[in-house]
Protein backbone atom coordinates (compact mmCIF):
# COMPACT_ATOMS: atom_id res chain seq x y z
CA UNK A 1 0.00 0.00 0.00
CA UNK A 2 2.89 2.06 0.14
CA UNK A 3 4.50 1.56 -3.23
CA UNK A 4 5.94 4.92 -4.55
CA UNK A 5 5.87 6.50 -1.08
CA UNK A 6 8.99 7.68 0.40
CA UNK A 7 9.46 7.26 4.10
CA UNK A 8 11.90 9.08 6.51
CA UNK A 9 12.39 6.90 9.66
CA UNK A 10 14.54 8.99 12.83
CA UNK A 11 16.04 6.78 15.15
CA UNK A 12 17.18 8.74 18.42
CA UNK A 13 18.64 7.29 22.00
CA UNK A 14 16.85 5.26 23.56
CA UNK A 15 16.35 1.44 24.16
CA UNK A 16 13.56 0.88 22.27
CA UNK A 17 15.81 2.03 19.35
CA UNK A 18 16.02 -1.77 18.26
CA UNK A 19 12.40 -2.16 17.53
CA UNK A 20 12.83 0.68 14.63
CA UNK A 21 14.88 -1.94 12.78
CA UNK A 22 11.40 -3.95 12.54
CA UNK A 23 9.42 -0.80 11.34
CA UNK A 24 12.09 -0.25 8.74
CA UNK A 25 11.47 -3.85 7.98
CA UNK A 26 7.53 -3.96 7.68
CA UNK A 27 7.56 -0.66 5.63
CA UNK A 28 9.86 -2.14 3.20
CA UNK A 29 7.72 -5.30 2.68
CA UNK A 30 5.17 -2.53 2.21
CA UNK A 31 7.06 -1.53 -0.64
CA UNK A 32 8.35 2.00 0.26
CA UNK A 33 11.43 3.82 -0.15
CA UNK A 34 12.75 4.01 3.71
CA UNK A 35 15.57 6.40 4.66
CA UNK A 36 16.67 6.01 8.22
CA UNK A 37 18.49 8.79 10.08
CA UNK A 38 20.33 8.32 13.07
CA UNK A 39 21.66 10.59 15.89
CA UNK A 40 24.76 10.07 17.54
CA UNK A 41 23.36 8.28 21.07
CA UNK A 42 20.79 6.25 18.59
CA UNK A 43 23.88 4.69 17.16
CA UNK A 44 24.98 3.36 20.75
CA UNK A 45 22.55 0.74 20.98
CA UNK A 46 21.67 -0.46 17.24
CA UNK A 47 24.27 -0.24 14.57
CA UNK A 48 23.38 1.64 11.35
CA UNK A 49 24.40 -1.44 9.66
CA UNK A 50 21.36 -2.82 10.53
CA UNK A 51 19.25 -0.41 8.58
CA UNK A 52 21.44 -0.44 5.64
CA UNK A 53 21.01 -3.65 5.63
CA UNK A 54 16.96 -3.40 5.73
CA UNK A 55 16.22 -0.52 3.49
CA UNK A 56 19.52 -1.01 0.79
CA UNK A 57 20.30 2.46 1.25
CA UNK A 58 22.94 4.45 3.51
CA UNK A 59 21.72 5.63 6.88
CA UNK A 60 22.62 9.02 7.64
CA UNK A 61 23.96 9.76 11.13
CA UNK A 62 26.67 12.50 10.45
CA UNK A 63 25.79 15.97 9.22
CA UNK A 64 29.10 16.88 7.81
CA UNK A 65 29.47 13.54 5.91
CA UNK A 66 31.19 13.63 2.74
CA UNK A 67 30.38 10.36 1.28
CA UNK A 68 27.39 11.10 -0.27
CA UNK A 69 26.00 12.77 -3.62
CA UNK A 70 26.68 16.75 -3.88
CA UNK A 71 23.47 18.01 -2.41
CA UNK A 72 22.33 19.77 0.37
CA UNK A 73 21.38 16.08 2.25
CA UNK A 74 18.96 16.86 4.87
CA UNK A 75 17.06 19.04 2.52
CA UNK A 76 17.39 16.43 -0.13
CA UNK A 77 15.73 14.04 2.25
CA UNK A 78 13.44 16.65 3.38
CA UNK A 79 11.94 16.96 0.13
CA UNK A 80 12.07 13.63 -0.84
CA UNK A 81 9.65 12.55 1.98
CA UNK A 82 6.37 11.68 1.94
CA UNK A 83 5.85 10.86 5.54
CA UNK A 84 8.72 11.13 8.53
CA UNK A 85 8.06 9.04 11.63
CA UNK A 86 10.64 9.54 14.50
CA UNK A 87 10.69 6.49 16.48
CA UNK A 88 11.44 6.04 19.42
CA UNK A 89 11.39 9.70 20.47
CA UNK A 90 13.12 10.89 23.25
CA UNK A 91 12.43 14.03 24.86
CA UNK A 92 15.18 15.49 24.15
CA UNK A 93 14.48 15.75 20.28
CA UNK A 94 10.78 16.38 21.40
CA UNK A 95 12.31 19.11 22.56
CA UNK A 96 14.42 20.34 20.11
CA UNK A 97 11.31 20.23 17.49
CA UNK A 98 9.38 22.02 19.88
CA UNK A 99 12.07 24.74 20.27
CA UNK A 100 12.92 24.81 16.51
CA UNK A 101 16.55 23.81 17.63
CA UNK A 102 18.79 22.12 14.23
CA UNK A 103 22.25 20.88 16.12
CA UNK A 104 22.34 17.43 13.96
CA UNK A 105 21.20 15.75 10.86
CA UNK A 106 17.86 14.87 12.42
CA UNK A 107 16.80 18.09 14.02
CA UNK A 108 17.84 19.87 11.25
CA UNK A 109 16.50 17.41 8.37
CA UNK A 110 12.86 17.60 10.58
CA UNK A 111 12.83 21.26 10.63
CA UNK A 112 12.99 21.22 6.79
CA UNK A 113 10.35 18.82 6.23
CA UNK A 114 6.49 20.01 4.61
CA UNK A 115 5.39 16.96 4.53
CA UNK A 116 3.03 14.94 7.82
CA UNK A 117 5.34 14.01 10.86
CA UNK A 118 4.64 11.52 13.34
CA UNK A 119 6.29 11.40 16.79
CA UNK A 120 6.11 8.18 18.80
CA UNK A 121 7.85 8.87 22.30
CA UNK A 122 9.72 6.39 23.99
CA UNK A 123 11.13 7.17 27.46
CA UNK A 124 10.97 6.94 31.47
CA UNK A 125 7.12 7.13 32.59
CA UNK A 126 8.02 10.63 34.72
CA UNK A 127 10.04 12.07 32.27
CA UNK A 128 6.71 11.02 29.71
CA UNK A 129 4.82 12.90 32.79
CA UNK A 130 7.02 15.92 32.99
CA UNK A 131 5.29 19.19 32.54
CA UNK A 132 8.20 20.38 30.08
CA UNK A 133 7.61 16.61 27.79
CA UNK A 134 3.60 16.86 27.95
CA UNK A 135 4.14 20.99 27.23
CA UNK A 136 6.73 20.16 24.28
CA UNK A 137 4.62 17.26 23.17
CA UNK A 138 1.42 20.11 22.99
CA UNK A 139 3.36 22.15 21.60
CA UNK A 140 4.01 19.93 18.44
CA UNK A 141 0.06 18.95 18.20
CA UNK A 142 -0.47 22.32 17.56
CA UNK A 143 1.51 22.94 14.64
CA UNK A 144 0.23 19.49 12.79
CA UNK A 145 2.45 16.73 14.47
CA UNK A 146 0.81 13.69 15.07
CA UNK A 147 1.78 11.63 18.38
CA UNK A 148 1.57 8.11 18.51
CA UNK A 149 0.32 7.45 22.46
CA UNK A 150 3.06 5.43 24.13
CA UNK A 151 1.59 1.65 25.39
CA UNK A 152 2.01 1.26 28.83
CA UNK A 153 3.68 -1.69 30.98
CA UNK A 154 7.26 -2.71 32.30
CA UNK A 155 9.75 -0.62 30.96
CA UNK A 156 13.62 -1.11 30.55
CA UNK A 157 14.41 1.01 33.39
CA UNK A 158 12.56 -1.15 36.12
CA UNK A 159 9.38 0.50 36.10
CA UNK A 160 6.15 -0.21 35.52
CA UNK A 161 3.87 2.78 33.26
CA UNK A 162 3.16 4.50 30.30
CA UNK A 163 6.56 5.13 28.11
CA UNK A 164 6.59 2.08 25.79
CA UNK A 165 7.28 2.10 22.16
CA UNK A 166 4.23 0.82 20.35
CA UNK A 167 4.46 -2.71 18.50
CA UNK A 168 5.95 -1.92 15.20
CA UNK A 169 2.47 -3.17 13.81
CA UNK A 170 0.92 -0.15 15.17
CA UNK A 171 3.37 2.21 13.77
CA UNK A 172 2.74 0.88 10.64
CA UNK A 173 -1.07 1.28 10.92
CA UNK A 174 -0.38 5.44 12.36
CA UNK A 175 2.06 5.63 8.69
CA UNK A 176 -1.07 3.88 6.43
CA UNK A 177 -4.02 6.48 8.35
CA UNK A 178 -1.45 9.03 7.52
CA UNK A 179 -0.55 8.65 3.57
CA UNK A 180 -1.55 5.14 2.29
CA UNK A 181 -4.31 6.05 -0.14
CA UNK A 182 -6.53 9.35 -0.93
CA UNK A 183 -8.62 11.02 1.71
CA UNK A 184 -11.49 10.37 -0.92
CA UNK A 185 -14.07 10.25 2.54
CA UNK A 186 -12.43 13.13 4.58
CA UNK A 187 -15.40 14.22 6.83
CA UNK A 188 -17.79 11.25 6.32
CA UNK A 189 -18.79 9.52 8.86
CA UNK A 190 -19.32 5.73 8.20
CA UNK A 191 -20.87 2.95 10.46
CA UNK A 192 -19.73 -0.10 9.49
CA UNK A 193 -21.03 -3.46 12.06
CA UNK A 194 -19.30 -6.74 11.67
CA UNK A 195 -19.35 -10.09 13.03
CA UNK A 196 -21.80 -12.70 14.85
CA UNK A 197 -24.16 -11.61 17.63
CA UNK A 198 -24.84 -14.64 20.60
CA UNK A 199 -28.21 -15.29 21.89
CA UNK A 200 -28.33 -16.80 24.46
CA UNK A 201 -30.70 -20.02 25.34
CA UNK A 202 -29.78 -20.09 29.10
CA UNK A 203 -27.45 -19.30 31.65
CA UNK A 204 -24.71 -21.77 29.93
CA UNK A 205 -25.24 -21.92 25.97
CA UNK A 206 -25.90 -19.73 23.25
CA UNK A 207 -26.97 -19.42 19.54
CA UNK A 208 -24.53 -18.10 17.02
CA UNK A 209 -23.24 -18.40 13.71
CA UNK A 210 -19.80 -18.80 11.72
CA UNK A 211 -19.16 -15.38 10.95
CA UNK A 212 -15.56 -14.11 11.54
CA UNK A 213 -16.18 -10.20 11.49
CA UNK A 214 -12.75 -10.60 8.65
CA UNK A 215 -15.30 -8.52 5.99
CA UNK A 216 -16.63 -5.89 8.37
CA UNK A 217 -13.04 -5.08 9.89
CA UNK A 218 -11.35 -4.92 6.39
CA UNK A 219 -14.59 -2.62 5.50
CA UNK A 220 -14.08 -0.02 8.59
CA UNK A 221 -10.19 -0.52 7.62
CA UNK A 222 -10.60 0.77 4.05
CA UNK A 223 -12.79 3.51 4.91
CA UNK A 224 -10.47 5.00 8.00
CA UNK A 225 -7.12 4.52 5.31
CA UNK A 226 -9.70 6.79 3.27
CA UNK A 227 -10.38 9.67 5.57
CA UNK A 228 -13.43 8.22 6.85
CA UNK A 229 -14.54 9.29 10.97
CA UNK A 230 -15.15 5.21 10.91
CA UNK A 231 -17.57 3.64 14.21
CA UNK A 232 -17.29 -0.20 13.97
CA UNK A 233 -19.80 -2.42 15.68
CA UNK A 234 -18.59 -5.55 16.64
CA UNK A 235 -19.74 -8.83 17.85
CA UNK A 236 -17.36 -11.32 19.22
CA UNK A 237 -14.29 -12.09 17.09
CA UNK A 238 -10.66 -12.60 17.71
CA UNK A 239 -9.48 -9.80 15.65
CA UNK A 240 -7.33 -6.59 16.76
CA UNK A 241 -9.74 -3.26 15.91
CA UNK A 242 -8.16 -1.04 12.82
CA UNK A 243 -6.02 1.38 13.85
CA UNK A 244 -8.28 4.84 13.09
CA UNK A 245 -11.92 3.08 14.18
CA UNK A 246 -14.04 3.78 16.86
CA UNK A 247 -15.17 0.44 18.27
CA UNK A 248 -18.57 -0.75 19.90
CA UNK A 249 -18.65 -3.81 21.05
CA UNK A 250 -21.78 -5.75 21.41
CA UNK A 251 -22.70 -9.17 22.03
CA UNK A 252 -26.25 -10.13 20.88
CA UNK A 253 -28.85 -8.49 17.87
CA UNK A 254 -30.49 -6.47 20.75
CA UNK A 255 -27.43 -4.75 21.18
CA UNK A 256 -26.71 -4.54 18.18
CA UNK A 257 -29.91 -2.70 17.48
CA UNK A 258 -29.44 -0.43 20.05
CA UNK A 259 -25.58 0.77 18.99
CA UNK A 260 -26.67 1.03 15.21
CA UNK A 261 -29.72 2.82 16.08
CA UNK A 262 -28.37 5.12 18.64
CA UNK A 263 -26.11 7.00 15.96
CA UNK A 264 -27.62 6.16 12.74
CA UNK A 265 -29.06 9.34 12.11
CA UNK A 266 -25.33 10.94 12.18
CA UNK A 267 -24.18 8.54 9.52
CA UNK A 268 -23.00 9.15 6.34
CA UNK A 269 -23.05 5.77 4.69
CA UNK A 270 -24.06 2.57 6.96
CA UNK A 271 -22.67 -0.88 5.83
CA UNK A 272 -24.08 -3.98 7.67
CA UNK A 273 -21.85 -6.66 7.59
CA UNK A 274 -22.84 -8.41 10.59
CA UNK A 275 -24.02 -12.01 10.68
CA UNK A 276 -26.91 -12.04 12.74
CA UNK A 277 -28.50 -14.48 14.72
CA UNK A 278 -31.70 -13.88 13.98
CA UNK A 279 -34.01 -15.61 17.05
CA UNK A 280 -33.25 -15.10 20.74
CA UNK A 281 -35.63 -16.97 23.45
CA UNK A 282 -39.17 -15.57 24.62
CA UNK A 283 -39.83 -15.45 28.01
CA UNK A 284 -38.35 -18.59 29.79
CA UNK A 285 -39.70 -19.54 32.69
CA UNK A 286 -37.05 -20.87 35.98
CA UNK A 287 -38.67 -24.21 35.70
CA UNK A 288 -37.88 -24.24 31.79
CA UNK A 289 -34.31 -22.86 32.28
CA UNK A 290 -34.05 -25.63 34.95
CA UNK A 291 -35.10 -28.07 32.12
CA UNK A 292 -32.42 -26.91 29.25
CA UNK A 293 -30.48 -29.20 29.81
CA UNK A 294 -32.40 -31.82 28.96
CA UNK A 295 -34.59 -29.69 26.19
CA UNK A 296 -32.93 -27.12 24.43
CA UNK A 297 -36.06 -26.86 22.09
CA UNK A 298 -36.69 -23.32 23.83
CA UNK A 299 -39.84 -21.44 22.22
CA UNK A 300 -37.79 -18.80 19.82
CA UNK A 301 -38.75 -15.39 18.42
CA UNK A 302 -37.02 -12.81 16.26
CA UNK A 303 -35.48 -10.15 16.98
CA UNK A 304 -36.22 -6.33 15.39
CA UNK A 305 -34.52 -6.21 12.21
CA UNK A 306 -32.06 -3.56 12.63
CA UNK A 307 -31.32 -3.15 8.44
CA UNK A 308 -35.15 -2.61 8.06
CA UNK A 309 -35.24 -0.53 10.57
CA UNK A 310 -32.45 1.35 8.71
CA UNK A 311 -34.31 1.57 5.56
CA UNK A 312 -37.62 2.42 7.22
CA UNK A 313 -35.83 5.63 8.97
CA UNK A 314 -33.05 6.01 6.06
CA UNK A 315 -32.54 10.00 6.27
CA UNK A 316 -32.09 12.18 2.78
CA UNK A 317 -28.72 11.59 1.34
CA UNK A 318 -27.17 8.61 3.77
CA UNK A 319 -26.13 5.18 2.23
CA UNK A 320 -27.41 2.10 3.21
CA UNK A 321 -25.62 -1.21 2.35
CA UNK A 322 -26.51 -4.77 3.52
CA UNK A 323 -25.27 -8.01 3.20
CA UNK A 324 -26.36 -11.30 1.80
CA UNK A 325 -25.48 -14.87 1.95
CA UNK A 326 -27.24 -17.04 0.46
CA UNK A 327 -26.97 -20.60 -1.39
CA UNK A 328 -29.00 -20.38 -4.43
CA UNK A 329 -30.63 -18.16 -6.64
CA UNK A 330 -28.09 -15.34 -5.77
CA UNK A 331 -29.14 -12.47 -7.14
CA UNK A 332 -33.10 -12.84 -7.64
CA UNK A 333 -32.72 -13.47 -3.72
CA UNK A 334 -30.84 -10.41 -2.91
CA UNK A 335 -32.76 -7.79 -4.85
CA UNK A 336 -35.91 -8.95 -3.09
CA UNK A 337 -33.90 -8.31 0.44
CA UNK A 338 -32.80 -4.96 -1.36
CA UNK A 339 -36.16 -3.54 -2.47
CA UNK A 340 -37.82 -4.84 1.06
CA UNK A 341 -35.15 -3.09 3.18
CA UNK A 342 -34.67 -0.07 1.04
CA UNK A 343 -31.10 -0.07 0.33
CA UNK A 344 -28.83 2.01 -1.87
CA UNK A 345 -27.12 -1.48 -2.83
CA UNK A 346 -26.23 -4.95 -1.57
CA UNK A 347 -23.48 -7.16 -1.53
CA UNK A 348 -24.27 -10.63 -2.10
CA UNK A 349 -22.70 -13.95 -2.28
CA UNK A 350 -23.26 -17.32 -2.71
CA UNK A 351 -21.48 -19.44 0.55
CA UNK A 352 -20.76 -22.38 -1.75
CA UNK A 353 -18.89 -21.14 -3.88
CA UNK A 354 -14.33 -21.58 -3.08
CA UNK A 355 -12.96 -18.73 -1.89
CA UNK A 356 -16.27 -17.13 -0.51
CA UNK A 357 -17.73 -17.11 3.17
CA UNK A 358 -17.42 -17.74 6.73
CA UNK A 359 -13.39 -17.20 8.55
CA UNK A 360 -11.72 -16.94 4.72
CA UNK A 361 -9.18 -14.32 3.63
CA UNK A 362 -10.54 -13.92 0.28
CA UNK A 363 -14.12 -13.32 -1.04
CA UNK A 364 -16.17 -13.25 -4.01
CA UNK A 365 -18.82 -11.43 -4.49
CA UNK A 366 -21.52 -9.45 -7.18
CA UNK A 367 -22.85 -5.95 -6.14
CA UNK A 368 -26.58 -5.11 -6.80
CA UNK A 369 -27.95 -1.85 -6.97
CA UNK A 370 -31.52 -1.59 -8.07
CA UNK A 371 -30.55 -0.67 -11.70
CA UNK A 372 -27.40 -2.19 -11.80
CA UNK A 373 -25.29 -5.88 -10.90
CA UNK A 374 -21.62 -6.26 -10.72
CA UNK A 375 -19.59 -9.60 -10.69
CA UNK A 376 -15.90 -9.29 -8.85
CA UNK A 377 -13.65 -12.18 -9.53
CA UNK A 378 -11.99 -13.59 -6.29
CA UNK A 379 -9.97 -11.20 -4.42
CA UNK A 380 -9.04 -10.28 -1.00
CA UNK A 381 -11.48 -9.03 1.42
CA UNK A 382 -9.83 -6.02 1.97
CA UNK A 383 -9.19 -5.56 -1.95
CA UNK A 384 -13.26 -6.31 -1.72
CA UNK A 385 -13.79 -3.14 0.68
CA UNK A 386 -11.64 -1.29 -1.44
CA UNK A 387 -14.01 -1.53 -4.65
CA UNK A 388 -16.92 -1.78 -2.49
CA UNK A 389 -16.26 1.92 -1.21
CA UNK A 390 -15.39 3.11 -4.44
CA UNK A 391 -18.94 1.82 -5.80
CA UNK A 392 -20.44 3.68 -2.51
CA UNK A 393 -18.95 7.04 -3.42
CA UNK A 394 -20.61 7.12 -6.86
CA UNK A 395 -23.87 6.55 -5.53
Amino acid sequence: MLKGKTILIGVTGSIAAYKAADLASRLMKQHAQVHVIMTENAAKFISPITFETLTSRKCITDTFDRNHPIEVEHISLAKKADLAIIAPATANIIAKMAYGIADDMLSTTLLACTCPVLVSPAMNTRMYEHPATQANLAVLKERGVKIIEPSSGHLACGDEGKGKLPDPAVLVDSILLEIACEKDLAGKKVLVTAGPTQEAIDPVRFITNHSSGKMGYAIAHAAALRGAEVTLVSGPVSLTPPAGVKLVPITSARDLFNAVTAVSDQQDIIIKAAAVADYRPAAVSDEKIKKADDDLSLNLERTEDTLQYLGQHKRAGQILCGFAMETSDLENKARGKLAKKNLDMIVANNVKVAGAGFGTDTNVVTFITPDDTQQLEIMTKENVAMKLLDRLITL
